[in-house]
């Protein structure tokens, strides 16, 4: 039935397929069991145990000590277990070895089947694990086919191809079958069909993940990229700094005649790429993050996490944005919201008192100073 050529094959298998040989058998006992119950009536108690060191197969019985037998098939007799060894008591447990006799082509069958899904799932298993040490990365692919807009991408080196969805493709980009295409892997999933790669032009991880390319002083970490905030294919922000005194991170990141963050914007589509100096001041860091607008004052409610902004007349449209997408992004830049009022309407609201003339001063509430009134605010971070 099983014989030493079975059990060399399996020494084969763990050798080059990495076949845990131990949990293989467990799987193939439980495997011939059922077998053999389907063989013989599924009423049975059967147990199966491979033996590789002996390289045989045996089949057992089993039967519970009762006083009263309702199912023989699962049952014996106290009397009838004394009759076998004197020392049975009931709940017992009793097992006899069967006959394999005519189980032989029953079981080589079963075995073939469970390795084959055996190794199915080892296949899945190691695509799996080697495709998740690609996940979060930067991977260069070639576009396969375009299927009602969803775009397939060979990954080199795997036999799994990449799904970039519409909502992860960059809006306006267009894209033709056998471009190749810088890609995000942002996910990947196990499935039933196999191990599935979500990949995303759209994420803001692509975005991160160029500027590592692009950038080595962001790729070793001396240039840290603290927040980005993106509008795919239209804009994005993003905040650097740097503890080395010697960088500049702002300078680091745009290049000799802005070649660095020129290339970045080009992979992007000629996506716009507002570079924002990161500061542990809220304050500051908001007003550098409405850039390029100019900002006269900033004040900020801690326990609401919201600001007011104040602007000069000619500067609101550009701090608001295009459809309020400059302060949206700087909001969610700095997790904060953000209110955007000019000059004038403040200084109507403060009874025509004029506001500093400096470039932009920052204050900060104090808790004696009469606190603003949010409740009108937009919530532009959702």
């Amino acid at each position: 039935m099983i014989n030493k050529d079975f059990f060399q094959a399996l020494d084969e298998l763990e050798t080059e397929k990495k076949i845990n040989k131990e949990q293989f058998i467990e799987t193939l006992e439980v495997a011939l069991a059922s077998a053999y119950k389907k063989m013989y009536g599924e009423a049975k108690s059967a147990m199966v145990k491979l033996n590789p060191e002996k390289n045989t197969i045996r089949i057992y019985s089993y039967k519970t000590v009762v006083q009263e037998v309702e199912d023989e098939d699962k049952q014996i007799s106290l009397e009838d277990a004394r009759a076998i060894k004197k020392s049975y008591e009931l709940g017992d447990t009793i097992s006899q070895e069967e006959s394999t006799k005519d189980f032989g082509r029953i079981a080589a069958q079963t075995a073939q089947q469970v390795v084959m899904q055996k190794l199915k799932e080892l296949e899945r298993q190691i695509a799996v694990s080697e495709l998740a040490e690609k996940e979060d990365e930067l991977l260069t692919t070639i576009i396969k086919r375009i299927d009602n807009g969803t775009v397939y991408v060979s990954i080199a080196g795997s036999h799994t191809e990449g799904i970039m969805l519409e909502s992860d493709q960059i809006p306006g980009e267009k894209y033709n079958i056998g471009d190749r295409l810088k890609v995000y892997v942002k996910k990947i999933k196990d499935s039933f069909t196999g191990p599935q790669i979500q990949v995303s032009r759209s994420n803001i991880g692509f975005v991160r993940k160029l500027f590592e390319l692009e950038i080595p002083e962001v790729q070793s970490g001396d240039v840290i990229i603290k927040n980005i905030s993106r509008d795919a294919g239209s804009r994005s922000k993003v905040a650097v700094y740097t503890e080395k005194p010697n960088i500049d991170a702002l300078g680091t990141c745009v290049g000799f005649r802005g070649a660095r963050i020129n290339t970045i914007s080009g992979e992007l589509n000629g996506e716009k790429i507002d570079l924002v100096q990161y500061t542990d001041d809220i304050l500051e860091y908001i007003a550098k993050a409405l850039s390029p607008a100019n900002i006269l004052s900033v004040e900020t409610n801690e326990s609401l996490k919201a600001s007011r902004v104040v602007v000069p007349d000619d500067q609101l449209s550009l701090a608001i944005g295009r459809g309020g997408q400059n302060v949206r992004l700087a909001s969610r830049l700095t997790g904060w919201k953000i209110d955007i009022k000019s000059e004038s309407d403040v200084a109507k609201i403060m009874g025509n008192q004029n506001l500093p003339e400096t470039e932009y001063e920052i204050t900060e509430l104090k808790d004696e100073t009469e606190p603003i009134d949010f409740s009108n605010f937009e919530d532009i971070t959702e």
